[in-house]
């Protein structure tokens, strides 16, 4: 049987304190409704409809490419929210998962159980539960004599015995879809806070002789919605720990798990060690036998296998097999280290190649250059690309020696095998093998110190 998702992303999150939605924010550098959406096609859904209201000019963007997008336009509560999808989901007649676009941490897992579970039994709904500790805020699950749910009521329109119920809802269903959208039709606005609640379906459902049941998750964290700064580092600690279990238990070593942060798209190998306060983000990939730390952070960029990564930031990079970078490199995007190549010490390289076995070790800047092979660049040794108006290259052909503190003024090329003194500003082109030279004559005067004493101050 067909599957849709229906994700609830209108609420405004005032607690967040914040200029953005809370469906906006991120965990581990993924939006919490974009968890929520994977986690629905994780499970199976064939559709997938996203209800937006507050702010939704910044929540779109994130699920218009792979979501139906629906307009909740005024926030009246979740049964509305729901009902607004109705249009969406007309001609569905399979099960309706119901999820909160502020929950990133539900399994896909569990959404497969509870679709499972409804059809198994043709319930008219399966509720997620939990039981909690300190319940208070959540809805309570009311069951009857016989154990089974009777309804949920909202903690506002709790008598104090209903209150003192533990067994919590958690926001999500899976819904007949002809049971929801036809109950949905007979809910009402009767009570504390003058919305129409989704759990009146419930009750509802029941009142029709339809089952009602519910699916207990041993795993309430999975459940936590996002509504406050403090919520939200609770969820990155719930997901970093999942990703960072699943990494190691893949044979990734981390020595300390507890500082390492990773995104849900990166993807490491087999016998990578990971040091301490290290940051994998967007879509990094890390070879085999690779040691990355500590201090380091890597986006969207590309490590071989046998690389060492040390003290690094680098955005959109790639580092091939056998290559080290820093410590304390900055690799910016479009620079790529090649085979067994090396950006040593307070190196920034942006938009070049340092080609097979060549080096760049400590305190240079290395901007629009194409570096051959085996070459060596001098500490203190910048490309000037930038001429105030346009961005010029340079080339550093295959066996070149450039000098330390050498200033290479783009556009120009250092030929194969070349040699440039230290401390010169190249402004030519220096031939293939030749030594280049570009400084001032160094001047001596004798005996000039005791004829100009120097004062020193107090």
């Amino acid at each position: 049987m067909e599957t849709a998702a229906i994700i609830l992303a209108a609420g405004a999150g005032t607690r967040m304190k914040s200029k953005k939605p809370k469906v906006v924010h991120e965990v581990l550098g993924r939006p919490l409704v974009r968890w929520v959406v994977e986690a629905a096609k994780g499970a199976g859904a064939d559709r997938v409809v996203t209800v937006v209201g507050h702010q939704r000019d910044q929540v779109i963007p994130l699920v218009e490419e792979d979501t139906t997008v629906v307009v909740q336009q005024a926030q009246r509560g979740t049964a509305d929210a729901v009902l607004a999808a109705k249009e969406a989901l007309a001609d569905f007649e399979g099960a309706v998962m119901v999820l909160s676009g502020d929950s990133p941490l539900i399994r896909p897992e569990t959404i497969a159980e509870m679709a499972a579970l409804r059809e198994e039994h043709n319930a008219a709904v399966i509720v997620l539960t939990m039981e909690l500790e300190n319940p208070f805020g959540y809805g309570r699950i009311v069951r009857d004599g016989a154990g089974e749910v009777a309804r949920i009521v909202e903690q506002k329109d709790a008598t104090p015995e209903e209150a003192a119920i533990t067994e919590c809802n958690s926001g999500f269903y899976c819904f007949d879809a002809r049971d929801l959208f036809s109950a949905l039709e007979q809910v009402d606005s009767n009570n504390a806070q003058g919305e129409f609640y989704l759990t009146d379906v419930l009750a509802i459902a029941r009142a029709a002789g339809r089952p009602v049941l519910a699916y207990k998750t041993s795993e309430p964290a999975q459940c936590l919605g996002v509504n406050s700064r403090g919520q939200l580092a609770e969820a990155t600690a719930v997901m970093q720990r999942r990703i960072n279990d699943a990494h190691m238990a893949a044979g990734v070593t981390m020595w300390s798990p507890e500082t390492t942060f990773i995104g849900p798209e990166v993807t490491i190998a087999q016998d990578v060690e990971l040091l301490p306060s290290v940051i994998l983000m967007g879509s990094t990939s890390i070879g085999e036998d690779s040691v990355i730390g500590p201090n380091t952070r890597l986006t969207d960029t590309v490590v071989g296998c046998g690389c060492t990564v040390d003290e690094t930031v680098a955005v959109e990079a790639q580092i091939d097999d056998g290559a080290t970078c820093g410590p304390r490199a900055y690799l910016r995007p479009a620079a790529h280290l090649c085979e067994n190549a090396k950006a040593g010490t307070h190196v920034e390289i942006k938009k070049s190649t340092v080609g097979k076995g060549s080096k760049v070790p400590h305190l240079s800047y290395i901007g629009d250059t194409t570096i051959g092979e085996g070459v060596n660049i001098g500490a203190g040794s910048i490309t000037c690309n930038y001429d105030g108006v346009n961005k010029h290259a340079t080339v550093i052909e295959d066996g070149a020696f450039v000098g330390s503190d050498t200033m290479m003024v783009a556009p120009v090329t250092i030929g194969a095998g070349a040699l440039v003194g230290a401390g010169s500003t190249i402004t030519k082109d220096v031939a293939p093998g030749a030594l280049a030279l570009a400084r001032a004559k160094q001047q001596q005067m004798e005996g000039w110190v005791a004829a100009h004493p120097i004062q020193k101050k107090k």
